[in-house]
């Protein structure tokens, strides 16, 4: 757990929206470390389960995923074998209970990470993915009273 204190701000609970327990969970690409950083592929791995088991407990029934991507150096942008094997490994009562997964300030990167991805990534997962490229686009989607959203990102 020391190895990823540092970097714990990755995921953070935003409230709920609609009726019910669905949660809002806000993972925030800046808090990533380097790719740089010694230890890189022991940080991941462990931060991934740190953010799996974190969604195990937030997670009651559906909930939607805030990926805010704005403000982040490629530096610090997971590779898409990482990505690949998150998806894979995520419990499949999570990926049903996803809802949407929004992506704040999509990059090139990310569009085209997710285009190479299709053939990979279940049609109904795909069509769960919407981008919103303003904070304002965000607010018209979920409530922002309680969404952390990181300086660099506002900025």
């Amino acid at each position: 757990m020391q190895v990823i204190r540092p970097y714990l701000r990755v995921i953070t609970h935003g409230g709920y929206y609609g009726e019910g327990l669905n949660a809002i969970i806000v993972f925030s690409a800046c808090y990533l470390p380097d790719s740089s950083c010694p230890d890189y592929h022991y940080i991941m791995e462990n931060l991934f389960l740190f953010v799996v088991s974190s969604l195990e407990m937030l997670v009651a029934e559906d909930y939607l995923i805030i990926y805010m991507n704005g403000a982040t150096p490629q530096s610090k942008m997971p590779g898409i074998s990482w990505l690949k094997k998150c998806y894979q490994m995520i419990d499949r009562r999570l990926r049903k209970n996803l809802k949407s997964l929004v992506i704040a300030h999509p990059t090139w990167f990310i569009r085209t990470v997710l285009a190479i991805s299709r053939p990979f990534i279940s049609v109904k997962f795909m069509s769960k993915i919407q981008y919103v490229h303003s904070l304002d686009e965000l607010a018209e989607i979920v409530s922002m009273e309680q969404v952390h959203v990181p300086e660099c990102v506002v900025q």
